[in-house]
């Protein structure tokens, strides 16, 4: 899931621990999120502001206003912006303080004036930690609503060995990200997508094959990534690059996507079959190249298995099959009797006399017909926002709605 645009407020406490947030400010960064780091004064003891500010882009802020310029920090304008809080390392004074409603910082102000979920990730001594004090502040945040990331056991600044330790870089960047991927329309959603075209081997060299260049299926994987599923996509033979945190398991023949299918597609939510199988593989693969020598020359072939009849053969009432059809004539007609036949949910139809649709294009134009066989026609668009049109109606889908 991507951290793409949200607006992540960090803000950091007078702790040896403070070193850590540059590298969780990069790890942000490298997200695409928009970071603002505040700092108490204590904090820029320990790590100073103009490495964070470099890092984040931004200017870091510590006072209300700048004496120079008498430039004022809005700290209710920060708290109001902010998609998500993260006070981190988050000292036991700055605990006591938030959790009691003292105001003697910028960042307690923009704590106090929040709206947006506020997690805090503790740093301390092991006994400190432990304290009774220190342990009812944090109840008292969590009865806020306030999310704790636990601190971790390990080696601490005193020489102590215990509980204390800020959460790693890493850790933090899953638990922030983790929490944004509950709130998205498909999360905790499986989602299987095929895409590209398959290579059926003639001899070591050549292949049978088709146009298909995989985008249409590689839009929808990423879409789906975006809406918070988690998504494995089997791929034929392309060029394309893996969508960002999606599973890619790279096959070459409709044997191995048949393979493959069948591995994962029991614990799929949801089911998008875009690539382009062949339809027919040589019964016989020369082990050597074949050489010309005859003025014609005939290869026999036999029917590759159906993935998606296969698929439709055994999918429960509780997955969503969605299958694609690219025609040449009659294609309504083609569409809604391969639907029928292969138990669909949606059928998503191109026709090759379509301008600007079909194999190797960046645009495609579709006609999505479900089971009930009504239709809904949509008109030339980028395979990125064909992807969307798809998945909103995914979205909106009985089944996946379904308790």
């Amino acid at each position: 899931m991507s951290l793409a645009g949200k607006n992540i407020v960090i803000a950091v406490c007078g702790s040896i621990a403070a070193y850590k947030i540059a590298h969780l400010t990069r790890l942000l960064v490298k997200e695409q999120a928009k970071v603002q780091i505040i700092m108490t004064k204590e904090a820029a003891e320990f790590i100073t502001p103009l490495t964070l500010s470099t890092l984040s882009n931004n200017p870091v802020l510590i006072d209300y206003f700048d004496p120079k310029t008498g430039e004022w920090n809005n700290h209710v304008h920060i708290g109001l912006q902010a998609d998500l809080i993260l006070i981190a390392p988050a000292t036991a004074n700055t605990i006591g303080k938030i959790a009691n409603g003292i105001c003697d910082s910028l960042l307690t102000a923009v704590y106090l004036s929040a709206k947006c979920p506020v997690f805090f990730a503790p740093a301390m001594d092991l006994d400190m930690w432990k304290h009774p004090s220190t342990q009812n502040n944090i109840h008292l945040l969590q009865s806020y609503g306030d999310i704790l990331i636990h601190p971790k056991n390990g080696e601490l600044a005193s020489g102590l060995i215990g509980e204390g330790r800020l959460a790693e870089p890493e850790e933090i960047l899953e638990f922030i990200t983790n929490h944004f991927s509950e709130q998205l329309p498909l999360a905790g959603k499986n989602a299987l997508v095929t895409a590209g075209p398959t290579h059926e081997a003639i001899d070591p060299v050549r292949f049978i094959g088709n146009h298909s260049s995989g985008k249409m299926g590689y839009a929808l994987a990423k879409e789906l990534e975006r809406l918070g599923a988690h998504v494995t996509l089997i791929s034929g033979p392309t060029v394309l690059e893996t969508p960002d945190d999606v599973h890619r398991i790279n096959i070459t023949s409709a044997q191995q996507m048949l393979e493959q299918v069948e591995n994962y597609f029991i614990k799929s939510d949801i089911i998008i079959m875009s690539a382009a199988v062949a339809d027919y593989t040589p019964i016989e693969v020369a082990t050597q190249k074949i050489k010309k020598k005859e003025d014609s020359f005939s290869i026999a072939l036999k029917k590759t298995i159906d993935i998606l009849a296969t698929v439709g053969s055994e999918k429960t009432e509780k997955q969503l099959l969605i299958g694609f059809a690219l025609e040449t004539n009659n294609e309504i007609d083609n569409a809604k009797s391969k639907l029928i036949k292969k138990n669909l949910d949606f059928i998503i139809l191109n026709s090759m006399q379509d301008k600007g649709a079909g194999f190797a294009t960046d645009t495609n134009k579709v006609t999505i017909i479900d089971r009930h066989e009504n239709i809904q026609e949509f008109s030339l668009k980028s395979k990125t926002e064909v992807a969307k049109d798809i998945c909103q109606l995914i979205i909106q889908h009985p089944i996946l709605n379904s308790k």
